[in-house]
This record gives structure tokens, C-alpha cells and sequence, in this order.
């Protein structure tokens, strides 16, 4: 058997009282191809940098394999030193003569300009760059920190391409279920400090891992009450967890089933969210949007209908739209042509890639409760902030700890619960899995299966897509877009068989149509009466609006009830009678609309 090229022997390295690594030991053979998997914190960042050697531990063995070389991809990459992407790319060389042939060849094939200076390039381009000088080496031991965050989903899948050729070894730390699966033939499981590794290809890890819960569980009830509250937390919550969500997608399943009669292409733990008031039934409705940027079409004649509860995805590769898009469905910014109408009582809520910031000197608990004590209100309830801080995987300890301690991943999840914990019917989530560990992506999905309002999420992550959407909408780069019932696997059957159909005479900008029931006969419009209920619905719909607020308004006056219990009484009973009134008339309008817009097309 040929030796490790690389192996760490009782590694300790400690940040204050508690180890980050514990008498670790691993290896790393000449094929090997790992991930290193871990919570938030946990050091997977830290136990790449010890084995690239850029990193002393506390104490242990680090040994190397004479003549071994390794190149590693940090999770924030710095080229400010150099002139060019071009120099920064070759800067990963130990020579770079005659090598500048291997450079281009990269460049193209991740479509960076060479000249590019770094500090105007944007922060796909860096990331884009940072790829190149890691791959251009050819290193024996390959060193990937989160390589596909903040990479559209056509590179990602080049570069998946690119590393089932690799010949050397690999070590890869990502939260990409889709990419692990394809590439990750062992795991290293990074928890409290210890390494197990697991043998086998990523997409056995689950099991592996729901057997190693289950075998600490019985462990657990033979040791007395001692041990950790987190410990035993970690291996009944997750555990947990991971039972319920496949519940979860098979209600998800279900959800794209009734998509599926809405859209037709042409062209073939328990977690409870801050909630909102409902919706109107329609959430967003866009009729033949057209958008250009620079002289360059992004979309055009593109329409769509988001009702309440659906989740919808928006993909594209870097350039092609999508944040405008997302900007044009909630109306913060117009299109060229068409129209876009939002329905009523919206509450909407943005966690955008750049995230607001926190403040360092804040505490954990400070920033949910806004220094306001130790309970959060989650919507109409209040909870006590260390309950909802263990459903967001954080320890107690953490409670009081400083945001500054925080690794970068934990301070996503602290402005997801935060956020989470407010108002809302219609979230907006633009990129939310980039920096989140795998745990925290299933917390995730779970919250958002629960989450009773609608949903538009603009991500590269396929796996999580497909965990979570209903449909999908797909900028294609160069100006087409078409909506598909499902996650990204479907879209990508989907379009997979239209091809294989196509006639050659569909338009290359084919649309999203919404059908409906259709009639017996041949018709090709609404029928009389059927136009004339559609024609005064809005009206309708405008005044129950206005009663609703009326009422609402009365009601919030806080001398009513003593005033006039009766009165306050009838007035409540009005307003929920009329809200169920609107929320009936909103449904048929959607349903005549869907109806007719079935039978002109």
C-alpha cells in the first residue's frame, strides 16, 4: 500500500479555552477525494489552512511526502498586488514562463477578460479568477474552500466537469449538495474537535452519519447528566430534523403538481416564522415584461402569475437579469414594456447576497431582541431567545458572545433567525445558502417549508432548488426566459425533452403560459357572462379593500372595546366576513384571468 502524501498525527490547536482541533489525525492519499464537512464554526476553514501549511497548530505532526505540492482556494481571495487577472492568474505558478498559453486557455474557458484589472473586477470575475490560479498549477493535493460560492451554475458545472478529470488528490469544503455528490468519494466529518471519516461517496454520508447519532444516542442514555445539552441536541434535533423534511418533500412534490396546471411552457425541530397578515390571492402578475440594459435584451415578453403560497426560483448565469427582474416583480423598478400589478396587504421581506451588516461589538442575543431583554417576538408570539437560538443551531454559550467571534457562516444564520423572526407574507432570498454549512441549509429548507406566505429565491445552489421551489424561472444569458414547474433537476428534464421535440418553429423567447380549465367546446373566449363577472371583479375587490381598512382602522382604536364591547364585537366579526369575501372574489378573478388567458393563446 503506497503512503499517505500527506498525514496530521494528534493535531491540537485551541482559540481560548476550547480546541477547534482535538488530537486530530487524518491522511491523505495520492486519489483521495474528500470533503470536509462540519457546522458553522466547527474549523473546516481552519483544518484546510493547517493541512496547506499555512496554518501552525498548538501541538501534533504534520508530515509531508517529499516533492508533494498543493494549491489551495481560500474562501475570500486577495489579488490587489497585481496589475492584471491575467498576472494574478499566473501568480499561482512557481514559474510562469512559457506558461502563459495555460493561463488563456483558463481564462477563456471561465470567460475572464485577461486585462481586467482587480479592483475593478466584480466579485464573480475575482472568484472566477482566484479558480484559475488554483487549477493552473496541477498540484498533487488540491485545496477547494467553497469554490462554487458566488459562481453561476454553468461555471460551476464546468468546473465539475473539470474535476472528475483531475488525476491528483482533492479536499473540497462546500455546502453544494449537487456538487459533493458528483465529486466527494470519502468524507471527514469535523465535529467538537474530532475527525471520523467516512469511506464512501458523499451521498451515503446522510445514512452514515443518521447511524452515527443513532449509536451516540444509546451512549448517551447509559452516561449520566453531565453531559452537554448541545451534545444530546446535536444528535436528537438533527436527527429529527432530517425525518421531517422528507415529509416536507413530498408535500413539495405535491405543490408542483398543482404548478404544473398553471404553467405550460411553449416549446416543450419545529421552527415557527414571524408570519404575516395573508395575502391577497394574487401576488404578482406580469404580462409581456420586456427589460434592456446597454442596448443588450435581458427579457422580453415575458409573463407570469405568482399566487399566494408559491415558490418561485429565478436562475441565470452572472449578467442575465436576474436581481433586475426580481427588482421588476416587486415593483421597485419598471420595465420597458408591459405591465406588472402586485396584489394587496404584501408584506415583503429581502435577504439579499450582501446582507446587512452587523455590528462587531453586539451581542447574539442583542441583535434578535435589539437589546430589549431575553425574549424575541416571532411574528404574534413571543419566545425566549436562548429556545429560539437553539432552533437556529446556535449553543447557549453563544448567547452573550460578541458578533465579532462569530465565523462568517454563523453570522449568515444570526441575520437569517433575525430576519425570520419579523412580519412578512412574501420573502425574497437572493443567494441565501452561499457561506451556510449543510445543517443549516436543511434548518433552512425546513423554515421555508413552513413558511405559509410566498417565496421568490434567486440561487445557483441545484440541490436546494430543488428542495424548495415550485417552479423555476429561467434566464437563459442571451434574452430568453421561460418559467417551469419544479426545481432545477425539472427544468433541466424539461429542456431536455423539448428539445428532442421541437419542430423548429417555436420562438427562441418562448414565454411561461397560464392555463386553466378548459371548456368542452372549442372556445376561444370567455363566455358573456364570465367576462362581465371579470369585468367588475376589480372593483369589487378595490372596495372590500377599502372596508377592510376602514374597519381595521376602527378596531385599533384602544378605547373601542371599552367604549362598546357590542359594537367592537360586530365590527370584528364584520372584518373577518369581509376578509373571507375578498380572499373568495380574489380566487375567481385569478381563475377568470387564468381561463382567459387559456383561451386567447
Amino acid at each position: 500500500m503506497a503512503p499517505p502524501l500527506l498525514s496530521l498525527k494528534n493535531i491540537e490547536l485551541h482559540w481560548g479555552a476550547d480546541p477547534v482541533l482535538d488530537a486530530l489525525e487524518m491522511h491523505i492519499g495520492a486519489h483521495d477525494r474528500l470533503c470536509i464537512i462540519g457546522r458553522n464554526g466547527a474549523g473546516k476553514s481552519t483544518l484546510m489552512k493547517v493541512i496547506a501549511g499555512l496554518v501552525d497548530a498548538d501541538g501534533g505532526e504534520r508530515w509531508v511526502q517529499p516533492g508533494t505540492t498543493f494549491a489551495y482556494l481560500p474562501q475570500e481571495p486577495n489579488a490587489d498586488e497585481h496589475a492584471s487577472l491575467k498576472d494574478y492568474v499566473l501568480s499561482g505558478l512557481s514559474s510562469s514562463a512559457d506558461m502563459a498559453f495555460k493561463a488563456d486557455a483558463l481564462l477563456a474557458e471561465l470567460d475572464i477578460k485577461a486585462d481586467t484589472n482587480p479592483e475593478s473586477a466584480s466579485g464573480g470575475e475575482l472568484r472566477r479568477a482566484a479558480l484559475a490560479r488554483t487549477l493552473i498549477s496541477e498540484p498533487d493535493i488540491l485545496l477547494l474552500d467553497e469554490p462554487t460560492n458566488h459562481l453561476d451554475i454553468g461555471v460551476i458545472e464546468w468546473l465539475e466537469q473539470y474535476l472528475q478529470n483531475w488525476r491528483g488528490a482533492m479536499v473540497l469544503i462546500s455546502h453544494d449538495r449537487t456538487f459533493l455528490n458528483r465529486l466527494a468519494k470519502g468524507c471527514l466529518w469535523l465535529d467538537r474537535g474530532k475527525v471520523r471519516r467516512f469511506d464512501g461517496a458523499f451521498d451515503r454520508f446522510d445514512e452514515w452519519q443518521q447511524k452515527v447519532f443513532e449509536d451516540e444516542a444509546d451512549a448517551l442514555k447509559k452516561l449520566d447528566k453531565v453531559i452537554k445539552d448541545e451534545t444530546r441536541w446535536s444528535v436528537e434535533g438533527i436527527s429529527a430534523r432530517r425525518t421531517r423534511n422528507q415529509g416536507r418533500l413530498r408535500r413539495l412534490h405535491a405543490m408542483r403538481e398543482q404548478r404544473r396546471n398553471v404553467l405550460k411552457a411553449k416549446g416543450d425541530v419545529t421552527i415557527s416564522l414571524g408570519g404575516g397578515e395573508k395575502s391577497g390571492a394574487r401576488v404578482i402578475e406580469a404580462k409581456n415584461i420586456a427589460k434592456s440594459y446597454e442596448g443588450r435584451s435581458l427579457f422580453a415578453g415575458f409573463s407570469t402569475r405568482i399566487a399566494r403560497g408559491d415558490r418561485v426560483g429565478i436562475i441565470g448565469p452572472n449578467g442575465a437579469g436576474k436581481s433586475t427582474l426580481l427588482k421588476i416583480l416587486l415593483g421597485e423598478l419598471l420595465p420597458d414594456t408591459g405591465t406588472v400589478k402586485l396584489g394587496t396587504n404584501l408584506q415583503p421581506i429581502v435577504i439579499d447576497q450582501k446582507r446587512a451588516a452587523l455590528e462587531d461589538d453586539m451581542s447574539v442575543v442583542d441583535v434578535l431582541t435589539g437589546g430589549g431583554g431575553d425574549w424575541i417576538h416571532v411574528g404574534d408570539d413571543t419566545r425566549h431567545v436562548m429556545t429560539y437560538l437553539k432552533e437556529f443551531l446556535f449553543d447557549a454559550s453563544q448567547a452573550r458572545t460578541p458578533v465579532s467571534s462569530l465565523s462568517g457562516g454563523e453570522r449568515n444564520r444570526l441575520l437569517i433567525a433575525a430576519n425570520f423572526a419579523k412580519k412578512s407574507n412574501l420573502m425574497v432570498l437572493d443567494e441565501p445558502t452561499n457561506d451556510l454549512d449543510i445543517d443549516t441549509l436543511d434548518l433552512l429548507q425546513e423554515v421555508l417549508a413552513d413558511y405559509k406566505g410566498t417565496i421568490l429565491l434567486v440561487s445557483h445552489d441545484r440541490d436546494f432548488l430543488d428542495r424548495v421551489v415550485t417552479s423555476t424561472i429561467v434566464l437563459e444569458g442571451d434574452g430568453s426566459i421561460i418559467e417551469y414547474a419544479g426545481g432545477y433537476s425539472d427544468y433541466k428534464a424539461q429542456k431536455a425533452a423539448s428539445k428532442t421535440q421541437e419542430t423548429g418553429t417555436e420562438s427562441s423567447k418562448a414565454k411561461v403560459v397560464p392555463i386553466g380549465k378548459a371548456p368542452s367546446r372549442k372556445a376561444t373566449k370567455l363566455s358573456y357572462k364570465d367576462q362581465r363577472e371579470l369585468d367588475i371583479l376589480p372593483a369589487e375587490v378595490e372596495a372590500l379593500s377599502m372596508q377592510i381598512a376602514e374597519l381595521e382602522a376602527k378596531l385599533s382604536d384602544p378605547e373601542f372595546y371599552g367604549r362598546d364591547p357590542d359594537g367592537f364585537s360586530r365590527c370584528s366579526d364584520e372584518l373577518t366576513s369581509k376578509r373571507d369575501e375578498l380572499d373568495n372574489k380574489e380566487l375567481r378573478w385569478l381563475e377568470l384571468e387564468e381561463l382567459k388567458d387559456a383561451l386567447e393563446n
